[in-house]
């Protein structure tokens, strides 16, 4: 089922790369206790998992999902099970390209990443904690043999929303943020997966919100964003993070991480939410009252 409601606008805040580091935990933990936050996508192998899920436990009104990793991050299965999808350092590789090209026409590659979807999903599980959506790390879910191979094996672990990373040119052309041909081709990407997931009759977002502005999902840019805020289901996505570390610097240069925290927690964005009338929801209502 797929979320077309036209009024009230409805919004899911969320937050990427739970799991990542302490302090990506810790932002999200502060996001969601004081501030906007009400979702966060898990990544399983990420060094700092085991804190995230201890987090979430002490947080139940948190949702969680998998943020399932298919490119640029550490796998779950052993090096050994997977060599020809890892690199020399035994991560999944940051080409986006070349990663695309493997995944369509390597049967050997595609059955090793087959097998690291399924344990990601089942390292999921394996924290207890209920299943409230997925999406992919860099949005890799748009490949379409990834995102078939994330839908079959979700929907064996009760997955019912995935998040469709369509964010509306209009919308952000109005707001002054560049769309290029990436964000067009971008765009075209999403209409496929939309299609898959109604086929596997799951629940998603009507548009999403953190693309153009990746990194850069500040307080200012938010007040301007939630006028324009498209009727139906939105979410609005955010990579919060209590300080700075190596492994966000290394991965994750140009990213304001504190600022996108501060925006969370800022009383003028929970003020305008409600000015603006729009419903602050999570995946979970969304199926619940479907």
């Amino acid at each position: 089922m797929t979320s077309v409601g036209q009024a009230p606008r409805r919004a899911i805040f969320s937050a990427d790369d739970f799991g990542l580091s302490l302090a990506v935990n810790e932002g999200i933990e502060r996001a969601h206790r004081e501030g906007l936050l009400s979702t966060a996508s898990l990544m399983v192998a990420g060094e700092a998992a085991a804190d995230a899920v201890r987090r979430a436990q002490r947080m139940p009104d948190l949702k969680v999902g998998l943020h399932l990793v298919a490119i640029e991050g550490p796998a779950v299965l052993p090096p050994s099970d997977i060599a020809a999808l890892l690199d020399v350092e035994g991560h999944i590789p940051s080409d986006q390209l070349g990663l695309g090209l493997r995944y369509a026409f390597s049967p050997r590659v595609r059955a090793q990443l087959a097998r690291e979807i399924a344990a990601q999903f089942r390292a999921f599980a394996a924290t207890g904690l209920p299943l409230d959506h997925a999406n992919a790390h860099k949005h890799m879910h748009l490949h379409p043999y990834v995102g078939a191979r994330l839908m079959a094996e979700g929907r064996g672990h009760g997955l019912r929303a995935l998040r469709i990373p369509a964010e509306p040119a209009a919308v952000m052309t109005a707001l002054g943020a560049r769309q290029g041909i990436g964000a067009r081709a971008l765009l075209g990407w999403t209409r496929l997966l939309r299609r898959q997931a109604r086929r596997a009759g799951l629940t998603t977002n009507d548009y999403a919100f953190g693309i153009a502005w990746s990194g850069g999902m500040t307080e200012s840019r938010l007040l301007r964003l939630l006028p324009k805020l498209p009727a139906g289901l939105s979410e609005i996505y955010f990579h919060p993070a209590a300080g700075r570390d190596a492994l966000l610097d290394r991965l994750m240069p140009g990213y304001a991480h504190e600022g996108e925290l501060a925006a969370l927690l800022s009383p003028a964005l929970r003020t305008a939410v409600r000015d603006q009338h729009i419903v602050s929801t999570t995946y979970s209502r969304v199926v619940a009252s479907a």
